[in-house]
């Protein structure tokens, strides 16, 4: 089925009658899209108002008019095909020799004017020959049908500023890994629906980790951009190591459109909190503060007042609570990582937009491996005057971008390497503890979520009580993922009995990819999953591979905040979880893994960096731990292997997914000290009671009572 892309148009009414038009006529394979792609000409950029991709009929450009004159539709048409065709002559698989192989059709659509005069050169068709007119073009290369789309997209140009990998061994790492990445030749058509469509309002990306979101924004900021120079545009996230990622996306692709590099002035890559020291140091939070006149509170000031934990969620809420009308500072926010943000900043994002409050927010469902980390955007952003919701996502319209886009498709984790994170991640496979009938450590109450993200019901039902089976297909989780499995097995948990072991164990597996399995630098990431201990637990391998000539960093302690891989340094990136989110590698280690089996007041934290860490990897993860509890979590992973990567479990009903959120809680080290210290009373008042050294009967009656009536609400949930 012809696919619509609607992009920025200033001529909505022929544009829907003539994407109408070709949707029913032209029902095969092929893309239009609307107001896109932005070209650059000697008088300025413009973009095409519609173009129409396909496999039949080839490059096909649409000069729209909407009134009854013609006006100097030659001259258009030229302009149109010459941009286009200096675009496409800089991409080699286009070309044979000095022949465009791609040569676009233009075509003026006029559907108010009677008679068309359509000579062979300049074609013009209103409704009552626009079928006609285009099945008289015909292309004799459909084989460069995923070509165009790639250049159209800009995703060759991406491809070609990267880093060109050389192999000589067709059967090394290196070679498949280069298998791999040659295969993401495109955008699917939600990513590109995600990048080009833009509302007049609120709109949400919603997708699993290695989805695309990252690229989507950097993609659609330098697309308004392009559109519109003057707009100030603001791309913000959690993770600083993704700063310098958008940085090269964005001017890679406002080049790829323009032929100029962008104006960072108006489109801004920032921090969510900033700091006063220009464009390098600014934050969202930091411009709300100023633009407002309200004091700003450094990191410092906000751990003193909120503590460590809620520090920068109280810093926003404070500036929220210290302005009745903020003034407008951005015309577009769009903020990837939404789901580690606290629906207060979003809402600080959504009051400093201007008049339209074009906000994009994109964010991973699963990242946290809890229900939905957001609330609906009717709850997020408030409540008007009347009591209205301020944001509401209306049904989907034709001829209307799309509020809320949901990519299914991971084109990062295969399906082995996903499923493993999320069965682990969720304790499918646990052993229940003593006491209850599942070992399930988290769950979401929207069971549907699972089918959002790219999960089918095999067996059974999602449903609270029945059994289910969950598996990925093809359509979520592209078979070319498994092509690495070819050299080596995708996931592999590997167990030793001393550290000093795991240490040598991985500095020979990083000197062998480095020197025999023709992997890069960049290839790899090495990640201990508690941030804390990081720097402290990374010495012993990073001192073996010192000693063998192999340099390495602890991302953002050695280097830049705002850099995570050094590749023109050669050096192998050793991380924590925060800063390996939103980056990626070949091939990933994850060190220390037992200390993710279990843990007492944040057995859902720990689970949730085991999950974040192995879905780093688009090929081999290589979990290593060491003792009894990764024998344990060994087991796990088995498991997972006998289930042939399917997710097989009772879906707990709403009780027990409260117990789960309750026991598996995530709790601060007050929190904990408090527990501890009630337990020891408990303990002692037990031990007392026994001996008869205290009796009920010193006790007070009051307090008696009310501990009775605690422990009968409580309940007794086993399962």
């Amino acid at each position: 089925m012809t696919e619509i892309i609607w992009g920025s148009t200033r001529k909505p009414i022929t544009s829907q009658r003539l994407a109408t038009k070709l949707a029913e006529s032209f029902p095969e394979e092929g893309v239009v899209y609307v107001g896109y792609p932005v070209l650059a000409s000697a008088d300025g950029v413009n973009s095409i108002d519609a173009l129409w991709v396909s496999p039949k009929h080839g490059v096909v450009i649409f000069h729209l008019v909407e009134g009854r004159d013609l006006g100097e539709y030659k001259i258009v048409q030229d302009d149109y095909a010459n941009n286009l065709e200096t675009k496409f002559r800089a991409h080699r698989p286009l070309m044979s020799g000095r022949t465009l192989l791609a040569v676009p059709t233009v075509i003026t659509y006029c559907p108010m004017v009677l008679n068309t005069n359509t000579d062979s050169e300049h074609l013009v068709a209103n409704d009552s020959n626009l079928v006609e007119v285009a099945n008289s073009i015909e292309w004799a290369r459909p084989d460069l049908y995923q070509a165009v789309h790639s250049v159209i997209q800009s995703i060759s140009t991406i491809r070609r500023g990267r880093r060109r990998r050389n192999v000589a061994n067709g059967h090394s790492r290196g070679a498949y890994l280069k298998l791999l990445e040659d295969s993401i030749a495109n955008l699917d058509s939600l990513q590109s629906r995600a990048v080009i469509e833009t509302v007049d309002g609120v709109q949400r990306i919603r997708g699993l980790a290695g989805s695309g979101k990252t690229i989507i924004l950097a993609l659609k900021a330098a697309y308004l951009h392009a559109q519109h120079p003057d707009w100030k545009i603001a791309v913000t996230f959690n993770t600083r190591s993704l700063k310098a990622q958008f940085h090269r996306l964005i001017e890679t692709f406002v080049y790829e459109q323009t032929g100029e590099g962008p104006t960072w002035e108006n489109v801004q890559v920032i921090n969510a909190w900033g700091a006063p020291g220009g464009l390098t140091r600014t934050g969202v939070y930091y411009q709300f503060c100023e633009a407002n006149s309200i004091p700003f509170m450094d990191f410092q000031t906000a751990k003193q007042n909120f503590q460590l934990s809620g520090a920068f969620e109280g810093a926003v809420e404070s500036a929220l609570n210290a302005v009745s009308n903020p003034k407008p500072i951005f015309d577009v926010i769009l903020v990837d990582e939404a789901q580690d943000f606290s629906p207060n900043f979003l809402r600080l994002c959504y009051l400093s937009l201007k008049e339209d409050r074009r906000l994009v927010y994109a964010y991973d469902e699963l990242q946290s491996l809890t229900e939905s980390s957001l609330p609906p955007p009717e709850t997020l952003f408030g409540v008007n005057s009347n009591g209205q919701p301020n944001v509401v996502f209306r049904e989907p319209q034709a001829g209307q971008p799309s509020q809320d886009i949901i990519l299914e498709k991971c084109y990062r984790n295969s399906r082995p390497v996903l499923a493993t994170a999320h069965a682990l991640g969720f304790g499918i496979y646990r052993q229940a503890a003593p006491g209850m009938k599942t070992g399930l450590i988290q769950m979401f109450d929207r069971a549907k979520l699972w089918e959002d993200v790219g999960y089918r019901v095999k067996a059974g039902a999602l449903e609270d009580d029945a059994e289910v089976t969950l598996e990925r297909t093809p359509a979520s989780s592209p078979e070319f993922l498994e092509y690495p499995k070819e050299v080596d097995q995708l996931v592999e948990f590997i167990r030793f009995d001393k550290p000093s072991e795991q240490a040598e164990w991985l500095a020979d597996q990083i000197e062998k990819n480095l020197k025999e399995d023709e992997l890069s630098y960049d290839d790899i990431i090495v990640i201990n999953p508690d941030p804390v201990t990081t720097v402290k637990q990374v010495g012993a391998p990073r001192a073996i591979l010192f000693e063998r000539g192999i340099q390495s960093h602890v991302a953002g302690v050695d280097s830049s905040s705002d850099i995570f891989f050094k590749p023109d340094e050669q050096s192998v990136a050793f991380t924590g979880i925060f800063r390996a989110k939103g980056n990626e590698a070949g091939m990933v280690y994850v060190m220390n893994a037992q200390d993710c089996f279990t843990s007492w007041g944040n057995l859902g934290r720990v689970r949730n960096q085991l999950f974040t860490a192995i879905t780093r990897s688009k090929a081999w993860v290589k979990v290593l731990g060491v003792g009894p509890n990764m024998d344990r979590l060994k087991q796990e992973f088995d498991r997972v292997v006998a289930h042939n990567y399917e997710l097989q479990f009772v879906y707990p009903n709403a009780e027990m997914r409260k117990h789960l959120r309750v026991v598996n809680r995530d709790l601060t080290p007050e929190e904990q000290k408090s527990i501890k210290g009630a337990k020891s009373s408990i303990t002692n008042l037990v031990s007392d009671l026994s001996a008869g050294r205290v009796r009920v009967e010193d006790l007070d009656p009051d307090m008696l009572n009310q501990l009775r009536q605690i422990l009968s609400g409580a309940g007794n949930v086993d399962g």
